[in-house]
């Protein structure tokens, strides 16, 4: 009998050992599970945050174009500004050159914060604009660092004007961007040189008068 006794005691604490077993392991399992979703979590939250911070191809070669576009119409404002007399003219110039400086900045940091440094230290290439919405060409700078007064005013304003409407055909580039910020970039520039488009036609209907 007490064999009986001893043998009941023995399956009976047999069992509970493996109960207690089970239990570990399945509150292991839920526990290896939990992190293992939890690193995927992770890894999808940094996949998405990769994608919606990515730049689209369009995206990169509209500022890698559009940054010596903006650095060119930078420098010919400088040498209207230190050059013509026209009052209205000369704000203007300055209003350009401010306004695009600050855009470049702002392009340039996209560019870095996406991992692309090409068009980082760059010097502006004039010779980039032969063929590249409305830049001045080699020749036609020549022509502008030659003239003086209001020949130079109406050349640099002719020039300036063609060169807005460059802008405004390249910022298509990134109409359809993923990225809200670049599509609100190009709705600033549309909006900011159509104004000073017209603002230029009405100095050179001025002087034509």
């Amino acid at each position: 009998m007490q064999i009986n006794i001893d043998k009941k005691n023995g399956i009976l604490s047999g069992v509970i050992a493996v109960l207690i077993g089970v239990i570990i392991f399945l509150m292991g399992t839920q526990n290896g599970s939990s992190g293992l979703f939890g690193m995927n979590h992770s890894a999808m939250d940094g996949e998405n945050n990769s994608t919606n911070s990515s730049l689209l191809g369009s995206d990169v070669m509209f500022f890698e174009m559009m940054i010596p576009h903006h650095q060119q119409a930078v420098d010919i404002s400088d040498l209207a500004i230190a050059r013509s007399k026209d009052t209205e003219l000369v704000e203007l110039a300055q209003k350009i050159r401010d306004g695009q400086a600050a855009e470049i900045i702002q392009m340039k940091n996209w560019l870095l914060d996406a991992g692309d440094s090409s068009m980082m230290g760059h010097g502006m290439n004039h010779s980039m604009g032969d063929g590249m919405g409305g830049m001045l060409t080699e020749s036609e700078l020549s022509t502008l660092n030659s003239l003086s007064g209001s020949k130079f005013d109406a050349y640099w304003l002719r020039g300036m004007i063609t060169h807005h409407e460059g802008a405004l055909h390249m910022v298509t580039m990134i109409r359809d961007s993923n990225r809200p910020e670049f599509r609100n970039f190009g709705k600033v520039i549309i909006s900011v040189q159509t104004v000073e488009i017209e603002q230029m036609k009405k100095i050179l209907s001025r002087m034509s008068a």
